[in-house]
């Protein structure tokens, strides 16, 4: 089972110089990813466990579009094994002269991976195959 969210980051999500993201937001929407994947799987929203795996591999900026992916690779009982991947498909343009100057990344840019498990126990699991 997969899913996908894209996002545009904005101005509030800029934490450091240069408008540059904090990788927490795109953790963030690792979560968002998660939580859909489960209430497809399971009719729960479940728990986020563990990160076992991070790593970013791009910065993200203000203006920035982020395709976030995920996808259940394994599942016990309760526990839900994911991987992540999030891409950079459009990209603002720093050009003083058109400020709102922008582009779509060809091929996309590979911004952080991840893998981690959620855990939605027996009793919430509504849609138990």
């Amino acid at each position: 089972m997969k899913a996908m969210i894209r996002l545009r980051m904005g101005n509030h999500d800029a934490h450091y110089g240069g408008n540059l993201v904090d990788g927490a937001r795109i953790l963030g929407l690792f979560g968002d990813v998660a939580t859909e994947l489960l209430i497809r799987n399971d009719g729960d929203e479940g728990l986020f466990v563990a990160y076992d795996m991070i790593e970013f591999k791009a910065p993200t900026f203000a203006g920035d579009y982020i395709e976030a992916y995920g996808e259940i690779v394994s599942q016990g009982n309760t526990s839900r094994k994911m991987v992540f991947e999030a891409y950079k498909v459009v990209q603002s343009l720093s050009d003083p002269a058109n400020p709102s100057a922008a582009e779509v990344v060809q091929p996309p840019v590979l911004v952080c991976k991840a893998s981690g498990t959620c855990v939605v126990p027996v009793a919430k699991q509504r849609l138990r195959k």
